[in-house]
């Protein structure tokens, strides 16, 4: 139960025990007492010592080009295994045959494919320049039949000319006829009274009878004449609508024939552009038979040996490792360290197996730790939710060893900013970021 009431406790008085006099005036203890005021005063002094914030990250060797970094050959089409020409650790030149396949699809199986489909391009090209010969014909052909169709038109219009001039001369005549059969009938008419008269005699009014019946007999003959000269020009206007009709058929005919040597001309284009671009890839297949080394490199892995093994394609075969490669690290740092880094920062890098501390057993490897550069920082976050960052060699700071190989472990460190110890034990603590760093350099080179 808790004590509530108002009685105050008072702790005992230890000073009146002898046995506590005792141990307070020992001198051991009066030693350990100075020891821990002196540690503590050491601890608070190294507190406010000054501490360089760094960012650390871990990765390994890589080369600083991808087309350096190793490769995998990959088989284009589908095929069986026949025959392999290299090992594993053989030194190739780039083209030289690494392997041979057969052809596993039965649409590509004939021996004879590709001159097979050669000839078919030459068929096709020859019925191609064919129609074209006879599209250039039938054009010809269409242009004699639009001369001649001409020519027939003016014929035509000459002799629809020559009718109305004809049908003009010929009423001018009856106008002439009928004018004269006015005169005669006037005169025969006068002879009839001057004979009632006295006047005329009768031999003279039968003369007259007789030219007034001329006259009307000259009428009849002018007007058929007219009437003859219209239906000439009836059947030259006729002439010239069957002209028309007889030469559009034959345009038209001609002109369709045209288009159909055209359309067969386009089509066979078409074929002929098809089968060279099947005699392409048919060629171009041939080729892929033969799997070629892609750089110059050392032969890493056979990822496929049996002899008559079927691989699709795709299929990784072999990997290559490129015989020249420029060297670099490639390490992850977190997150909240991300906006603290930026390209052309330098950073110290080491090596597994290599020591951090100065040694004189090797003087090629007496180094710690190595300088480099920031060359390349991922903005996307990778599979181990760190952010890649790649380095490179710092030209002005020792050259890294030449016994690195590919893919060895290494360990990264920028540095930052100066802090007093405390305060970095208070943010580690804490769990907050480094502060805020932007080195010179890169300030000066933002600038320019």
């Amino acid at each position: 139960m808790l004590n509530i009431s108002e009685n105050e406790s008072k702790l005992p008085n230890l000073d009146k025990y002898q046995t506590v006099k005792n141990l307070i005036n020992r001198p051991h203890y009066k030693i350990l007492n100075r020891i821990i005021i002196g540690v503590s005063i050491l601890v608070l002094i190294a507190l406010f010592l000054p501490w360089t914030q760094n960012i650390s990250g871990t990765g390994n060797v890589t080369t600083l080009k991808p087309g350096q970094r190793p490769q995998s050959i990959q088989s284009v089409i589908s095929g069986r295994l026949e025959k392999w020409y290299v090992k594993e650790g053989d030194f190739v030149n780039k083209g030289d045959t690494i392997l041979f396949i057969s052809e596993v699809k039965e649409d590509y199986m004939d021996p004879n494919l590709v001159q097979n489909t050669k000839n078919q391009v030459n068929a096709k090209k020859q019925s191609y320049e064919s129609y074209g010969s006879k599209v250039i014909s039938l054009s010809e052909q269409i242009k004699a039949i639009t001369a001649e169709k001409k020519l027939k038109k003016e014929q035509a219009n000459n002799k629809i000319k020559q009718a109305i001039f004809k049908i003009k001369s010929d009423s001018m005549d009856l106008a002439a006829i009928k004018t004269q059969l006015r005169i005669a009938t006037t005169q025969y008419n006068r002879a009839i009274q001057l004979n009632k008269e006295g006047l005329k005699p009768l031999t003279d009014v039968e003369e007259k009878r007789l030219k007034l019946q001329e006259a009307e007999a000259k009428i009849i003959t002018q007007e058929n004449k007219l009437l003859s000269s219209k239906n000439e020009l009836i059947n030259a206007k006729v002439e010239t609508n069957r002209i028309d009709a007889e030469y559009s058929e034959k345009e038209s005919k001609a002109q369709s024939d045209q288009f159909t040597a055209m359309s067969n001309q386009y089509d066979t284009e078409a074929q002929v552009n098809k089968l060279e671009n099947q005699y392409a890839n048919y060629s171009i297949r041939n080729g892929m038979y033969y799997i070629r080394a892609s750089q110059s490199g050392y032969i890493n892995r056979a990822l496929q040996s049996g002899i008559g093994e079927t691989i699709k394609e795709g299929t990784p075969i072999v990997t290559i490792m490129p015989a020249s490669f420029e060297i670099a690290v490639e390490t992850y740092v977190n997150p909240i360290d991300l906006p603290l880094i930026s390209k052309g920062e330098k950073v110290r890098v080491w090596f597994d197996g290599w020591p951090t501390i100065v040694f004189s057993g090797w003087p090629d490897i007496s180094y710690g730790t190595f300088g480099g550069k920031i060359v390349a920082i991922e903005n996307f976050i990778s599979e181990n939710g760190k952010y890649r960052v790649l380095i490179a060699p710092d030209k002005n700071d020792i050259k890294w060893p030449k016994q690195l190989s590919i893919g060895a472990g290494a360990k990264t460190i920028a540095l930052l900013n100066n802090v007093p110890v405390w305060f970095e034990l208070w943010r580690t603590l804490n769990g907050f970021p480094p502060n805020y760093y932007k080195p010179g350099t890169v300030k000066e080179k933002e600038k320019k």
